[in-house]
């Protein structure tokens, strides 16, 4: 992928649909953590997960930690085998409600299996498409001490094992770092999930790594903020000025940054909000040019 500096004026990307996981996949799916908001009301979640899906969205990231279990059941309330929709889920931590933010870190070998045997249980399945392994290398939040500080290959060994079984289809990676991707590459990465944003982009050179691997890049954050004190795309004047030029809001043209910025992004923005569902949903719609992309990229100061 070339840079923000060296991409040609007028290339056009495809901002509907990409690979993951050997099938197409629309570009915008749905991140379910937000479903936990709506854990007082069950039906109004089924039926958002329902208007996504009538929305065209194919692709779902949930994690049984999610809402204590209540994303995946849903999930498995809401889905239907003619559907075809993707579900991607994770694992490297586990639930507590006994913290303020309730998880704790689950990295060990055996806690990894016994995630993938939870989420199989809470979705109704008997096999995951795509599982990500989340490290905690890098991005904002907490980082494995102790006993959780776990070698890469160990963990590795116990992905390939379940897929071997399979439990698992393809593996994804979360939060890591360059070199960790570099020497998991030989397991075969379906998708990395890291923290990326227009601006905050300083992954830069790993997201070139996995255009030219063939890797999904599928951000979280993907607007920036997500932690006190990060930056937020919404608050560039830039990116304000696009938004009131095309007609739409300022979350949507930072949204639309990331589809025309690489090839291989595939968002997955969470809501409780049917409104707001329908917004995200329309992203791949908005076309930037050249000129609007030359000033959105300009909003980073931490590209490499």
């Amino acid at each position: 992928m070339e840079s923000p500096e060296q991409r040609p004026r007028g290339l056009v990307i495809n901002t509907t649909t990409a690979s993951f996981a050997g099938r197409s996949v629309s570009r915008t799916g749905y991140g379910a953590l937000q479903l936990g908001r709506l854990h007082d009301r069950r039906d109004e979640a089924v039926a958002l997960l329902r208007r996504a899906v009538e929305l065209g969205v194919n692709h779902v990231d949930t994690a049984e930690f999610y809402g204590f279990g209540f994303a995946n059941a849903v999930i498995r309330e809401a889905l239907r085998p003619g559907d075809d929709v993707l579900v991607v889920t994770k694992v490297g931590a586990e639930p507590d409600p006994s913290r303020q933010v309730p998880l704790r870190i689950a990295q060990r070998p055996e806690q990894l299996r016994a995630a993938v045997e939870d989420n199989l249980r809470g979705l109704g399945l008997d096999h995951l498409p795509v599982v990500n392994l989340r490290r905690l290398d890098t991005g904002p939040g907490l980082r494995p001490e102790g006993d959780q500080v776990v070698d890469l290959d160990d963990q590795l060994a116990t992905m390939t094992a379940l897929r071997d079984e399979g439990k698992i289809g393809a593996i994804g990676l979360s939060a890591v770092t360059p070199d960790v991707l570099r020497r998991a590459l030989p397991a075969g990465i379906a998708c990395v999930q890291n923290a990326y944003s227009l601006v905050s982009r300083e992954d830069e050179d790993m997201l070139r790594r996995c255009v030219e691997e063939g890797i999904a890049w599928v951000p979280f954050f993907p607007l920036g903020g997500g932690f006190p004190g990060l930056p937020k795309a919404t608050d560039e004047p830039v990116v304000r000025t696009v938004a009131e030029s095309l007609g739409v809001t300022p979350s949507q043209v930072a949204l639309a940054w990331l589809l025309h910025h690489a090839p291989n992004t595939l968002l997955i923005p969470g809501t409780a909000d049917p409104a707001h569902l329908e917004a995200n949903t329309a992203v791949g719609e908005i076309t930037l040019d050249a000129d609007a992309l030359a000033a959105l990229d300009s909003c980073s100061t931490n590209v490499p």
